[in-house]
């Protein structure tokens, strides 16, 4: 079975490696569900790693219908990905409606051709999955990561296992896999599974500092953006 650890810093990474992972998958702030590393990180990461790394483009946090500017930051992210060497692609567009962005995915699917393409947990908030699977199959996509849209993948093993047997694709189980249920996709009749197995350290003591963490920006179904009349207003003020 494919073990592909989500893995959010060079050290993620090579520990990934040691533990005999298949391949990664690198991104940035877990905590948002990944966006996609700096460059430096890329270029490192090709440099000490010997499995597949993939990479994860998404150009920021929350939901998965992008402007056209971050669509074209999306190319240029894949384009870069390409001169760096990476092995594999991940991302996801959704429209409006939930579902499939087919001809933006379709465009970046060429983009990144001939490296692994895969469609990220997006998925999981499709309105009709079996049409989506069938949609992203038509285009060229190798891999679904998906929790079986559910919270967790041990929740939606079963749409795990039923969507394995609609396609050709790779449906790769992602979402609170641990050791304790990962045997049970295997047992299920699936052939990959996504996984951060993170844990933390390098702990400060930080009583008295304020914090740096801005909850005004963890917002899933609006985007943040700079406001020109806002940064005008302020501009004015010391001009």
């Amino acid at each position: 079975m494919l073990v592909e650890v989500c893995a959010n810093s060079l050290e993620s990474a090579l520990n990934a490696q040691s533990a005999g992972a298949d391949r990664i998958e690198l991104c940035s702030e877990l905590g948002v569900g990944g966006i996609t590393p700096s460059m430096g990180l890329i270029k490192l990461v090709k440099k000490e790693l010997d499995i597949p790394v993939h990479v994860l483009v998404r150009p920021r946090s929350g939901h998965f219908t992008y402007s056209s500017a971050e669509f074209e930051v999306m190319k240029a992210d894949i384009l870069t990905c390409r001169e760096l060497g990476v092995d594999g692609i991940v991302t996801g567009i959704l429209t409006h409606d939930f579902s499939v962005g087919v001809k933006r995915t379709q465009e970046l699917v060429g983009l990144a051709k001939p490296f692994h393409f895969t469609f990220h947990r997006a998925f999981d908030w499709v309105a009709e999955p079996t049409k989506a699977i069938h949609e992203l199959e038509n285009i060229g996509v190798d891999t679904i990561l998906t929790s079986g849209g559910h919270p967790s993948a041990e929740k939606g093993i079963e749409a795990l296992k039923e969507w394995q047997k609609q396609t050709s694709m790779t449906i790769m189980a992602g979402g609170g896999i641990n050791p304790n249920n990962a045997a049970k996709f295997k047992d299920g009749g699936l052939v990959a599974i996504h996984c951060s197995g993170t844990s933390f350290g390098n702990s400060m003591k930080l009583e008295g500092k304020i914090s740096m963490n801005s909850a005004k920006h963890l917002v899933e179904d609006q985007v943040a953006i700079s406001d020109v009349a806002i940064l005008k207003s302020v501009v004015e003020a010391v001009k």
